[in-house]
């Protein structure tokens, strides 16, 4: 199973279709907030699943602001991570996935790509495929593929 997980669009899609097309075929794509009411228009350019959750700037929308959700035998929970203080830490977050037994936690806001393996739960940030910050400022996304054993695998890609 192969799932790309994007965070901070921001209504620029530009990069979304270079790196869709980089990857070539995924079975689910993960948005972890900022698409500022364009989630329709993402899903259609997707062409397959997609889970959404709402960010800071998605003023007035209706999607949830978290979901826990199962990939595999993983259960893990999405935000967007502004609820979480993530820009102070990463602690509530972890606590938070902790306690409610995820194996994963995605979150975004930062802007910054993130993989840390800590107490059981693994972090992911795939950081902002549209306004990167950290120092490269490359735009980023992650990549999770789950091989044949099942097991899970995470990558930062840069455009």
């Amino acid at each position: 199973m192969r799932v790309m997980i994007v965070s901070d669009t921001h209504r620029r899609h530009e990069n979304l279709r270079m790196a869709l097309r980089k990857m070539g075929k995924i079975d689910l794509l993960i948005h972890l907030g900022d698409a500022e009411g364009r989630e329709d228009y993402i899903a259609e350019m997707t062409e397959c699943p997609m889970e959404i959750v709402s960010g800071n700037n998605d003023f007035f929308s209706m999607l949830e602001k978290e979901k826990e959700i199962k990939i595999g035998k993983y259960k893990a929970l999405i935000t967007h991570g502004h609820y979480y203080c993530v820009n102070a830490g990463l602690e509530n977050l972890r606590k938070e996935a902790y306690g409610r037994g995820m194996d994963i936690a995605m979150f975004g806001h930062t802007h910054r790509p993130l993989i840390e393996y800590d107490k059981g739960v693994t972090l992911i940030n795939p950081g902002s495929i549209a306004y990167p910050r950290q120092p490269e400022r490359k735009p980023s996304f992650v990549m999770m593929e789950i091989d044949r054993e099942g097991e899970v695998h995470f990558t930062i890609h840069y455009l």
